[in-house]
């Protein structure tokens, strides 16, 4: 599979008597710099860090987009501005039995960057997504006029529009042969950086980040490996109140979580519930908790249609929280791939 990996990373499809790989990548190279965020699967920080991208290139005047892909994406894409997600917003999609907490959403919301939203559905080994509609939405957002597109992929799936660098986000207790196995090579072999994001992901293994490093440098020397950290920050002034915090992290590191949050927001956070994925037991442990101010949560489609209504309904606020990665190094890193994304791409549109 490895062997597929490097042909596949060529633009090269793998074919074999009774089976064919074809490579994911099939668009048209966009007009202006493109950087690509994709990861090992679900839940692993791709959009902390797509959105920490944007906000560092915005700051820099670079005028950034994001397409961000997603299972939960708009049909037909549309720009998202950052004043469009609002609470009120994101409970009438609910109501609508639309997804009211999908990538792109959360991306305008945190980055402060336009941002539209792919639809995609399915994923095969090397990432390529059954269908999608990045494409269409790649276009809407080159209307905005972007001095640089950042593509973000949907759990394992990759964006199928090519770019002029990348960052590979994995958990840092991601195991050896789920990092570089099955055609998860591909992936490394496409990327500048790889992040590896400690204490997070839905992996369980331990930490072993020397192993993943010497992985990643086997098939690509110059891949640079950094670790990162995602700090959980409230959107809103919460100082001096009494919260309740949701999240998708386990449930060992959701008590650190909040400490974190009281340390930096000045709060008291009274309850936490590491079942922001599961909405009967988000309610369960909502209705169990001691009376709270204000909801603290990640945006997830269950914080809108449960936590969101479970707090309007008892008289407290709701704060989304963002989970901003914090690394040594990690913003130099990013912005030297910024750099990198406008260079190849001045090369290849003067090429052109």
């Amino acid at each position: 599979m490895e062997l597929a990996a490097h042909v596949l990373a060529k633009g090269t499809p793998y074919v074999g008597p009774d089976f064919r790989f074809d490579p994911p990548i099939g668009e048209e190279a966009l007009p202006v710099p493109t950087l690509a965020v994709i990861g090992t699967g679900k839940r692993v920080g791709k959009t902390a860090v797509s959105a920490h991208v944007a906000r560092l290139a915005a700051e820099d005047g670079r005028e950034p987009a994001i397409v961000a892909m997603g299972r939960g994406g708009p049909p037909v894409p549309v720009v998202t501005r950052p004043a469009d997600v609002t609470l009120d917003s994101l409970l009438a999609l609910a109501a609508r039995g639309e997804h009211a907490a999908s990538d792109y959403l959360e991306d305008a919301l945190t980055s402060g960057v336009p941002t539209v939203g792919a639809r995609r559905s399915g994923g095969g080994l090397a990432g390529r997504p059954f269908a999608t509609n990045l494409a269409d939405a790649a276009a809407v957002a080159l209307g905005e006029g972007p001095g640089l597109l950042i593509l973000e992929g949907s759990g394992a799936a990759v964006p199928t529009i090519p770019w002029d660098a990348a960052v590979l986000v994995a958990p840092a207790g991601i195991s050896p042969e789920e990092l570089t196995g099955w055609l998860g090579a591909y992936r490394i072999l496409l990327s500048d950086l790889a992040v590896f994001i400690m204490g997070g992901g839905p992996s369980a293994g331990p930490e072993d980040l020397s192993a993943l490093d010497s992985q990643v440098r086997r098939l690509r020397a110059d891949v640079r490996v950094i670790t990162a950290e995602l700090i959980p920050v409230p959107l809103a002034d919460v100082k001096g109140k009494d919260a309740f915090f949701a999240t998708t992290a386990p449930r060992e590191l959701a008590g650190r979580l909040a400490g974190k949050i009281e340390e930096t927001a000045r709060c008291r956070v009274i309850g936490t519930s590491a079942r922001l994925g599961d909405r009967a037991g988000l309610l369960e442990d909502l209705a169990e908790a001691q009376p709270f101010q204000v909801l603290l949560t990640e945006l997830k489609a269950s914080a809108v249609d449960v936590g969101a209504r479970f707090a309007r309904d008892r008289g407290a606020e709701v704060v989304v929280v963002d989970n901003r990665p914090r690394g040594d190094d990690l913003e130099a890193h990013l912005r030297e791939l910024i750099e990198l994304a406008g260079a190849r791409a001045e090369a290849r549109l003067t090429v052109g």
